[in-house]
């Protein structure tokens, strides 16, 4: 019997030396895969806000009104787009909208579709200034769709490079030529990206230069 029970005790021991041997690398792959995902994500956010830094920079050089209702402003929001088209144009694109009084982040996505002309792609920054708290909560909570013209959020006036605010809203685009006179951004989608946020800290945004 006690040379049994050894026995026993000996296979127990080599079964249960099998299941950890199995068990421990399949937790090394998912815990390094895990790491892998948040170094690309941290990345992608530090690239987001270096691009939303320089883009308002930018924008504010060309045009001393925008830097103006920056200052005004409950919050903005900057995006990086290329839209290629090949026939039908589309294409996509990040950007992070951030709450001027405590600096709060998030993360978001845009696409946009629709009919183009000829072949290529073109890479341009969209920037958003919120006037109030209501429009920029709505953006970012609800996302937005920009209508065929572009006017449901701008108001009459369309977005042109603005002198105030139209509707709580104004809009600068922003190529390798310089600030656009007027934004073309029908048939684009606005929404939060929920990967990138969930690996956002609470870092203050560094605001533009002057």
């Amino acid at each position: 019997m006690l040379k049994r029970g050894i026995e026993m005790k000996r296979g127990l021991i080599f079964w249960a030396a099998c299941l950890i041997a199995a068990l421990v690398p399949a937790s090394a792959v998912i815990a390094g895969s895990s790491e892998k995902d948040e170094m690309k994500a941290r990345h992608k956010i530090e690239e987001i806000d270096v691009t939303a830094r320089d883009t308002l920079e930018r924008v504010f050089k060309d045009s001393e009104t925008a830097k103006e209702l920056f200052d005004k402003a409950h919050g903005y929001a900057v995006f990086d787009n290329l839209k290629l088209a090949f026939g039908l144009s589309g294409g996509g694109g990040s950007g992070v909208a951030v709450e001027k009084a405590n600096g709060k982040k998030t993360y978001m996505k845009m696409g946009t579709g629709g009919i183009g002309f000829g072949i290529g792609g073109q890479k341009y920054q969209v920037v958003f200034l919120f006037e109030a708290q209501k429009p920029f909560d709505d953006f970012v909570e609800k996302g937005w769709k920009a209508d065929a013209s572009a006017n449901a959020a701008a108001g009459s006036e369309g977005l042109n490079v603005q002198a105030g605010f139209v509707n709580g809203l104004a809009v600068y685009q922003i190529t390798d030529k310089g600030l656009m006179l007027q934004a073309d951004i029908s048939g684009t989608k606005f929404w939060k990206d929920k990967n990138l946020n969930q690996y956002a800290g609470e870092k203050k945004v560094e605001e533009p230069k002057e």
